[in-house]
């Protein structure tokens, strides 16, 4: 068998042994008692996690993509109007599906390596009506991370349904629905949240509910949420067959997530980042990211000068470790490194002595220990 890789692209994230037993179970009914115990379970869990008390948790197979769609057409009727506030790759997609189903729209967007400010917001809205305003909160292509709770401020009075596409952040950086006025939270279950991928995953305000219920009908069939809405109350009941094993480690989850506390994950990701940030950096990497804009989930890393971009990822593979290469304009200009989900400090450690490794082996000139230096320093201190 080859040797396991650190898989720290930006999602998948690692799978924790726990999880894995769990995806691992014997598959049973998708209306039995142990998919009903589990599936009710994953969805109170995820309501906690996006501080949500009264909201509808929808976990469906599918990926994040999916999730995105659900969201806009079930919150987007006719003559409604959609501002897409865009950080980047994954703001354009929810352009590109308002396209595809002719719902009118909008874009504001953010150079990369930054995030639309609230400022920008409220401009726009004071020129513009909206029914709806979505934005990414971390765009996994930039490492960009949109201020949600200034965007709240500026949409409290404007009546506009809130959606945050949290695929990158659920469950790593803070999304408090109920406090912010965040009408829709979507995400997927690989990233922060730590399952394997497979599941298409939101959570519904009240409001956003009755936006759906007014709708006389949405162009989608298995993405109708109202189809879904039943089975996420009693799993005993059929509509499709969900990804049973999927679906019960993904409970396993969320029970680490809330195990580890909210407060103490979302510091956990904060500390880890700025720890393999500051090893990068002891090494001559340098940043993406507009400083003003960091996300504690990924960091987007341009290379020292004299460093090849396919050859460093390989040579980091070699040495133990996947990262990701740069989307669009960043295109072997940059990696792109994971840290989040059930991470732990040895596997940040492990990641900065084998990107200094790999640079040593492409001939740079590392002092031996600097990078896991800057590490301990972060983590000790």
């Amino acid at each position: 068998m080859a040797q396991e890789k650190l898989l720290l692209i930006p999602g998948p994230s690692p799978v924790v042994p726990r999880i894995l037993d769990a995806l691992a179970l014997p598959t049973v009914s998708h209306v039995g008692p142990d998919m009903v115990r589990d599936l009710k379970e994953a969805c109170e869990n995820l309501k906690k996690i996006v501080f949500c008390e009264n909201g509808e948790p929808f976990i469906v197979a599918g990926a994040g993509t999916l999730s995105m769609e659900m969201a806009i057409l079930n919150t987007a009727g006719p003559g409604d109007r959609v501002l897409v506030l865009s950080q980047g790759y994954f703001g354009q997609r929810m352009s590109d599906i308002c396209k595809v189903f002719g719902i009118d729209h909008d874009v504001l967007e953010s150079e990369w390596g930054r995030a639309v400010t609230s400022l920008e917001l409220d401009r726009r809205l004071r020129t513009q009506n909206y029914n709806i305003v979505v934005c990414t909160h971390v765009d996994t292509a930039t490492g960009a991370c949109a201020p949600l709770e200034e965007y709240s401020q500026a949409l409290d009075k404007t009546g506009s349904l809130f959606i945050v596409d949290g695929v990158c952040a659920t469950g790593g950086i803070p999304e408090r629905m109920d406090a912010w006025g965040i009408d829709v939270v979507l995400t997927a279950a690989q990233k922060c949240l730590g399952a394997p991928p497979g599941l298409a995953i939101l959570v519904l305000s009240e409001l956003a509910m009755e936006k759906r219920r007014s709708m006389a009908s949405v162009p989608a069939y298995y993405s109708d949420l109202l189809r879904w809405l039943a089975i996420m109350h009693d799993p005993s009941k059929y509509f499709s067959t969900p990804c049973v094993n999927e679906v019960r480690a993904f409970a396993e989850a969320t029970r680490i997530i809330l195990g580890e506390g909210m407060e103490e994950r979302f510091e956990r990701h904060d500390l880890y980042a700025e720890a393999i940030r500051a090893g990068l950096a002891a090494l001559g990497f340098t940043f993406f990211t507009d400083p003003s804009f960091p996300a504690s989930t990924l960091s987007v890393v341009r290379y020292p000068d004299g460093v090849d971009d396919k050859s460093f990822r390989a040579g980091l593979y070699d040495n133990g470790v996947v990262v990701a290469g740069g989307l669009g304009p960043t295109l072997g200009r940059v990696f792109r490194v994971g840290h989040m989900g059930n991470l732990t400090s040895a596997q940040v450690r492990f990641a900065v002595e084998a990107a200094e490794k790999t640079l040593a082996g492409l001939g740079q000139s590392i002092e031996p220990g600097t990078g896991r230096e800057a590490v301990d320093g972060v983590l000790k201190a």
